[in-house]
């Protein structure tokens, strides 16, 4: 069996005494990535072994949980610390009958034979209700064979690009903006040619400036007047490997509507849907497939660049949970409206502290500010104003004019007499 282990994981091994939980830790893990806590050793107390559990995890290190976990009070502390750092939770279940546990101890065994048919008979009595109590993933190991055999696959995470080093182009949310989107590329140096037959993912081909490469922040769609024509375009770079793209909450809210899911048609979803309504449904499967895979931010550089739609705590990222996917996609609100009536965005990057770079969009601003090594790049083209790209690691802004407003937006209204006048380039 195949034991699929993200990179960043709380591993928790669970069995009676005997089951081979040690001897499988120490196969296909590191000693540094063990703790166990009846080890004998210093700090190998339960609350050292939660606080050491705890460092790693806020370091960003896989870790293994060596015990047999069989009560559920103590047991349900694991996947609630993994969820809190943002971590997946994994148990390994060893579910070996009692007399192959009974017959694995020595004469030298501290064991207590009674204690270990006791632990077989509550980890009998906990398997049906075991994957309710909050694992992302549960495997059940219940054969020496099945032991033996298993093997562990580290699954990168799809937020790690941190060995890619650039240089890259990243660009503001375009929803749409096909013709601006154009012209920025080809100010950046890219060169835009028609594969006509083509695939949808292939129709475009895109050549950029030696060594570099594109990233969207998302919000592709909604608003503009050539939804399919960008989705065409941005899907054609990715898929060549010319650009990389992180998903915004309008593409998120398209891709459940495609699916079928039951959202609300406001804030341009319709201009989407009815331009979508006029392509071949071999397009919107494809559009579906795209959206997809696009997941919620990246790593890059080392680490010292991140790229997300709406931004990014420190402690978020390279992580992936749902609760750094709804970040990415919306930020953060105060829980109170504005004059508007819209939730007020709180201002995450005001207290941003972390070492890497964090370069988003989703909230238009008049002109792109760094602030505590964040910059927040949508100028709002769609609202009239420009379309952006930060050129990195030059840390350089360029932009074009919108041919015009395609849409209107409450809290983004140019001065009088701004309207498409390119700003900082």
């Amino acid at each position: 069996m195949k034991l699929t282990i993200p990179e960043l994981a709380l591993v928790v091994l669970i069995g009676p005494t005997g089951s081979g939980k040690s001897t499988f830790a120490h196969k296909h893990f590191t000693p540094s990535e063990i703790i166990a806590p009846d080890s004998g050793l210093p700090g190998s107390g339960e609350q050292d072994v939660y606080r050491l559990a705890t460092e790693r995890l806020v370091a960003g290190h896989l870790t293994v949980i060596d015990a047999p976990n069989l009560d559920p009070e103590a047991r349900q502390v694991w996947p609630k610390l993994a969820h809190r750092y943002y971590c997946a939770a994994i148990a390994i279940v060893f579910n070996l009958p009692e007399a192959v546990c009974l017959e694995r101890q020595s004469p030298e065994s501290r064991a207590n034979p009674e204690v270990i048919c006791q632990q077989c008979h509550a980890l009998q009595l906990m398997l049906p209700t075991l994957e309710r109590e909050g694992f992302d993933a549960l495997y059940v190991l219940s054969s020496p064979e099945e032991v033996e055999a298993a093997w562990v696959e580290r699954q990168r995470l799809p937020v790690n690009r941190k060995r890619e080093h650039g240089p890259f182009d990243i660009i503001g949310d375009v929803h749409g903006c096909f013709d601006e989107l154009v012209a920025l590329l080809k100010r950046l140096g890219y060169t835009i040619g028609l594969r006509p037959g083509a695939p949808d993912d292939q129709r475009f081909q895109v050549r950029p400036p030696t060594g570099r490469k594109a990233i969207f922040l998302g919000d592709l769609v909604d608003r503009g007047p050539y939804i399919p024509a960008t989705l065409r375009l941005v899907m054609s770079m990715v898929r060549s490997g010319a650009a990389l793209c992180v998903i915004g909450n309008h593409d998120d809210k398209l891709l459940r509507k495609l699916k079928g899911r039951n959202v609300q048609i406001k804030h341009g979803l319709e201009q989407s849907l009815a331009q979508l309504e006029q392509e071949p449904m071999a397009f919107r499967r494809s559009v579906i497939r795209f959206l997809e895979s696009l997941p919620s931010h990246y790593v890059l550089d080392g680490g010292r660049l991140v790229v997300a739609h709406a931004g990014m705590k420190a402690e978020m990222q390279g992580r992936d949970t749902k609760r750094v996917r709804d970040f990415a996609l919306y930020g953060e609100t105060t829980g109170e409206l504005d004059e508007f009536g819209l939730p007020i965005r709180y201002n995450w990057a005001a207290e941003y502290r972390g070492q890497a770079r964090v370069v988003y969009g989703h909230t238009p601003v008049f002109e792109p500010e760094w602030i505590n090594g964040t910059i927040n790049i949508d100028t709002g083209c769609v609202f009239g104003g420009r379309l952006t790209a930060l050129r990195y690691p030059e840390l350089e802004l360029v932009s074009v004019p919108a041919a015009r407003a395609y849409a209107q937006s409450l809290r983004f209204a140019l001065p009088q007499g701004d309207a498409g006048t390119p700003g900082a380039a």
